[in-house]
This record gives C-alpha cells, sequence and structure tokens, in this order.
C-alpha cells in the first residue's frame, strides 16, 4: 500500500515503515506526527484519488532526526569584469518514518 502525502508544499509518495527526508518540520525527535493532506492511495488492487484529498484519511509519523543536507553552491560570474561571488548553503531537512497508513 502506498500515499501520496503534502508535506510543507512538496509530494511524496510514502509506504508503511519506510524512511525519508522532508523538508524540516517543527517537531522534537522521537515525537508523533499526523499528515491529513492525503492526495492519492493505492494498492495492487486499486488506487484512489482525492479531489483534492481524500476525506478522513490520515498518515501517521514518526520524526526521527534533524539533519542538514549537503551543501548547495551558487556562483555567480560577469565576464570581463572580474566580478564573482560564490555562495552556499545547506537545506535543512527532518528524517520521518511511516508507522500507519489509514
Amino acid at each position: 500500500m502506498f500515499a501520496v502525502v503534502d508535506i510543507n508544499g512538496q509530494q511524496f509518495k510514502v509506504q508503511e515503515n519506510g524512511k525519508y527526508y522532508v523538508p524540516k518540520l517543527d517537531k522534537k525527535p522521537n515525537s508523533q506526527i499526523t499528515f491529513s493532506n492525503v492526495l492519492v492511495l493505492g494498492d495492487e488492487k486499486e488506487t484512489k484519488v482525492g479531489a483534492p484529498n481524500i476525506d478522513g484519511l490520515k498518515v501517521k509519523a514518526k520524526v526521527l532526526e534533524h539533519t542538514k543536507d549537503d551543501t548547495v553552491l551558487v556562483f555567480k560570474k560577469k565576464r570581463r569584469t572580474g566580478y564573482q561571488k560564490k555562495r552556499g548553503h545547506r537545506q535543512q531537512l527532518t528524517r520521518i518514518e511511516i508507522t500507519k497508513i489509514g
């Protein structure tokens, strides 16, 4: 069984007992979180699509840890003027484990 869930404006295809990196959530590690924005629910036999969400369906997850992604470099340059800028950042992520769909 799988579900497509909207988490902080991004859509993730999740399965039970799966671990995923999502944009940072304001929850402490080892806490439970519930997502009610379930867009699609499916298994081998059928697929149910919401319009836009499936009413009454929730996905429960456990927050495992907060971490940072790899460095993303932003390099700007203009030819023949000596202008160069090198900046970078690390996106903050939260690792979650899906405990229950339904």
